[in-house]
């Protein structure tokens, strides 16, 4: 038997860590459960929010910044049936439609207070066919 993550491109390796780091950090530090569910964005852009308003330094949180938008990609693969895409280091969601999106810059652009991970995933989702 093999798993989702044994089946999924070599591109998608690395975010799908980064979003399990995620899942495992918010379940053990702010006890927040993380169900991959679109619902579940609110929580993350509210967190970002949070973490934005305490004034961190941008350094500080990229890391955070990148676990939560990867975490955003693979609920948008999940949701839509697309694929990480990489290329140089970045990594993007390929959607059905051959549209690409960049959760993880939308991660940051959230914190600087221009972006939502939760509209993101809303757009992608509203012209793919849903799984």
């Amino acid at each position: 038997m093999t798993t989702q993550a044994e089946t999924r491109p070599s591109a998608a390796a690395k975010p799908l860590r980064w979003a399990a780091d995620t899942v495992a950090t918010m379940r053990e530090g702010a006890r927040l459960r993380l169900d991959y569910s679109a619902q579940s964005l609110w929580s993350i852009d509210r967190m970002i929010e949070g973490i934005r308003r305490e004034g961190a330094p941008d350094a500080a949180v990229q890391q955070v910044l990148r676990g939560f938008g990867a975490y955003a990609g693979e609920v948008m693969a999940r949701q839509t049936g697309a694929e990480w895409w990489a290329t140089g280091g970045d990594h993007w969601i390929r959607t059905p439609d051959g549209r690409l999106w960049d959760p993880i810059d939308e991660a940051r652009r959230c914190y600087g207070g221009h972006g939502s991970l939760r509209l993101l995933c809303r757009d992608a989702m509203s012209t793919a066919p849903r799984r």
